[in-house]
């Protein structure tokens, strides 16, 4: 009897294993169907934390010419999302590396390299800028490196990731590992603001935005998400840069046609252009145009 029993239960097993494995699948695919995976850093959050409290309100930029300029990320901020991926068993986040920091940064740097109001740029590394450190912080990078104005880069990313018609055949497990099912759509914003150190003041910003779409099966979905990660910062970048450029030749024209906008003062030796002419200079160009008007009156 026991027999008969054990073997009637084991048939009766065997024929609700499909719908135990169907069971078991769809709760896979319904576990993956939708992600969302974000990654930050923010100026705001660097210059002003709220633990800080009050702060003091920026004064009238004081410029040296020709400036020198430094350029760096802001940190990470702390709310950095991570998936876990069932078929891999593995976590992802979307991440930017100190060498594709570095890498960015130096094309921007580049990008202020023979502008004749300036006169050094200067990369500084992610690590010399404490999370919620302010202008405290930036007031030790000045002192360390002797520059003026800064160049702060900071980014936002979104990945989603959904599946398509094509996840059905996931079913079959095979098909996890040969059909692209998910479809991944990363959002990247990158933006460079542009701070007199000593005045707290913001001279100016130029942002860039990029969307990166791609496909992959469960198994390498994590390699893709990075691949489109890397991608959607360097598109991001290029048209940060462009925006850039735009920027730089804006606030050249500003600081010459708007004096209230900024006092600018030339370096020892320094004789480019870029800001407004000094008193010296008007004084010395009017007492020349009187000499020579008197001159004029002499000879007739």
């Amino acid at each position: 009897m026991n027999s008969d029993g054990e073997k009637s239960m084991s048939i009766s097993t065997i024929k609700q294993l499909p719908f135990l494995l169907s069971i078991l699948v769809l709760l896979v695919l319904t576990s993956c169907a939708s992600q969302t995976i974000s990654n930050k850093s923010s100026v705001m959050e660097y210059l002003y934390p709220e633990s800080k409290g009050d702060y003091e309100a920026p004064s009238l930029p004081h410029l040296m010419l020709p400036l020198r300029v430094g350029v760096a990320f802001v940190p990470e901020s702390k709310n950095k999302s991570y998936v876990h991926n069932f078929w891999t068993g593995r976590s992802y986040s979307s991440s930017l590396t100190e060498a594709k920091k570095n890498e960015l940064l130096n094309n921007v740097a580049s990008h202020f390299k023979g502008l004749d109001f300036v006169g050094s740029i200067e990369v500084i590394p992610t690590t010399y800028l404490t999370p919620g450190g302010g202008f405290s912080n930036l007031s030790q990078i000045q002192t360390m490196y002797g520059i003026d104005v800064i160049a702060l880069v900071s980014y936002d990313q979104v990945q989603f990731t959904d599946e398509g018609v094509l996840s059905l055949s996931y079913w079959t497990v095979v098909g996890a590992y040969l059909v692209s099912g998910e479809k991944n759509d990363t959002n990247t914003l990158m933006d460079t603001v542009v701070y007199d150190i000593s005045s707290k003041a913001m001279l100016f910003r130029a942002p860039g935005v990029s969307q990166v779409s791609g496909k992959a099966t469960p198994i390498n979905l994590s390699e893709e998400l990075r691949l489109d990660s890397v991608q959607g910062f360097e598109v991001a970048a290029e048209n940060m840069v462009k925006n850039l450029k735009h920027q730089l030749s804006v606030f050249k024209a500003s600081i010459k046609n708007n004096p209230k906008q900024a006092t600018v003062t030339h370096r020892e030796g320094y004789s480019g252009g870029g800001g407004a002419v000094g008193i010296f200079e008007i004084t010395m160009l009017f007492l020349m145009l009187i000499i020579s008007f008197k001159r004029k009156l002499s000879a007739i």
